[in-house]
């Protein structure tokens, strides 16, 4: 039975979903600007986790994952490239696609824009004018009354009278209280803008969310997911909208992933301490970044560096060799790994003590292929087969053995060498063979001698 940990009530609790088998998810998803860093990465496997256990255990999920293409940060960035604002943020979700792709994120259901649900935003705003929890000062920006929403703080146990401290309106701005958000922008010279009822403008941040993760998947549904920087104030600011415009609860269980750190503090584009997704991958195997990024806790923060990379290089490096040589197979066996792999992940997705399951099952396949090849084969099997649940050892052994090697050692070069090499230990010739592992080990290539014959790594 699931459980998982709900940021609103601070407690795990035992995952119901509010009909029958049926998952409702919404996560927030990229402000499409500039390239994705790895933080965002550490959100995307996160939630790209949590929809693969949820399918693995038999749940029918509908996973929707929104696109912010319109805010003042691809404004900005926009003029600054002498570019429209939508030819940018074309560009950067192809851009966000592909590291997706290469990180094997799955594709969400859903992956609606804010742009496109601009109709659907004035509906709700107009709901919570008539409702008396928004005001148009007429200026043309709309604002949501923080102080008449009774449940406002109730995700991050933030107190209104402690956020009044020190708070207080921009000269620009037209509210009542400081703490008032802004629903609707009214327009300014040379931005993008829509016609709405209070003039022409563009949306807020917060009002994007409630209305696209609502229409796309009703009033109430099961999860809301992100980032646990967006719990305040994103997050508190749609429930209070969300609420107040439909007097249901928005969402029953929130999901907050941990984040990404460099030194200490928290990878962001703001602290220019970030790495993108690319730029990382230019260095490692994507299933090594994937698995730095599931081998923690989703709730735990990560301290990034070169060292925690090259440690989980070696993790997966374990793995591979214990899959590699062995013949293709149906997973067979092992129903007290996969019942101790099911309680880890039912633990709020456990994947620390999922991932030392399979490490018991490596040295298990270790031990079986030295005595009994069809059930150490039908346990790798087995083994991938949980493994795909934290989206890695979907590869072929050797093509995760040899990554990186084109550009570095000639493939053809090598298989002729160990060829010669296998000539020369049949005439007995020690000394050329000899010889010929050593020009081998010069090329920074490893050779394995086993039953199956002799393969080939790249050394580190």
């Amino acid at each position: 039975m699931l459980s998982i940990y709900n940021t609103l009530t601070k407690s795990k609790e035992v995952f119901k979903p509010l009909d029958g088998n049926k998952v409702r998810m919404y996560v927030c998803g990229m402000t499409v600007y500039d390239y994705c860093h790895l933080g965002h990465g550490r959100s995307m496997v996160a939630f790209d986790l949590v929809t693969r256990w949820l399918r693995f255990s038999g749940y029918e999920l509908t996973y929707v994952r929104n696109i912010t293409d319109i805010d003042d940060k691809i404004i900005n960035r926009a003029r600054e490239n002498g570019e429209s604002f939508d030819a940018l943020t074309a560009r950067m979700i192809d851009a966000m696609h592909e590291d997706e792709a290469r990180l094997n994120i799955l594709k969400p259901d859903m992956e609606p824009r804010a742009t496109d649900h601009i109709p659907g935003m004035h509906a709700m705003i107009q709901t919570l004018i008539d409702k008396g929890y928004a005001y148009a000062p007429g200026n043309g920006d709309v604002y949501y009354r923080v102080g008449k929403f009774q449940g406002y703080g109730k995700l991050s146990r933030k107190k209104i009278e402690d956020l009044r401290i020190g708070a207080r309106i921009e000269v620009d701005e037209s509210k009542e209280d400081p703490l008032d958000f802004v629903l609707w922008k009214g327009v300014k010279p040379g931005e993008p803008s829509w016609e709405s009822p209070w003039g022409a403008g563009r949306p807020g941040w917060h009002i994007e969310c409630s209305v696209m993760s609502t229409c796309c998947l009703g009033e109430t549904f099961d999860i809301h997911g992100g980032g646990s920087d967006l719990e305040f104030p994103h997050h508190e600011n749609e429930i209070a909208q969300s609420e107040a415009a439909t007097g249901k609860t928005y969402a029953n269980a929130w999901l907050h992933c941990g984040m990404i750190r460099i030194n200490g503090e928290k990878m962001s584009k703001s602290l220019n301490n970030f790495f993108t997704i690319r730029d990382v991958l230019e260095k490692y195997h994507p299933e090594v970044v994937r698995y730095l990024l599931v081998s923690s806790h989703y709730r735990s923060a990560i301290n990034y560096s070169e060292d925690s990379l090259r440690e989980s290089k070696a993790a997966l490096e374990r793995f591979y060799h214990a899959l590699k040589g062995l013949p293709v197979a149906e997973a067979a066996g092992g129903e007290a790994f996969v019942e101790r792999f099911s309680t880890a992940m039912n633990d709020d997705f456990g994947t620390p003590e999922a991932c030392a399951v399979l490490f018991e099952m490596v040295r298990e396949i270790n031990r079986l292929r030295e005595s009994d090849v069809t059930a150490a084969a039908g346990l790798a099997a087995r083994l991938k087969q949980l493994a795909s649940v934290l989206g890695v050892l979907q590869l072929e052994a050797d093509d995760f053995l040899r990554a990186g090697a084109e550009g570095r050692v000639d493939a053809a070069e090598v298989e002729a060498l160990i060829q010669a090499r296998l000539a020369a230990r049949a005439a007995k010739d020690w000394a050329e063979s000899d010889r010929i592992r050593d020009q081998i080990t010069a090329m920074g290539v490893l050779l394995e001698d086993g039953k199956g014959g002799t393969t080939w790594r790249l050394a580190d």
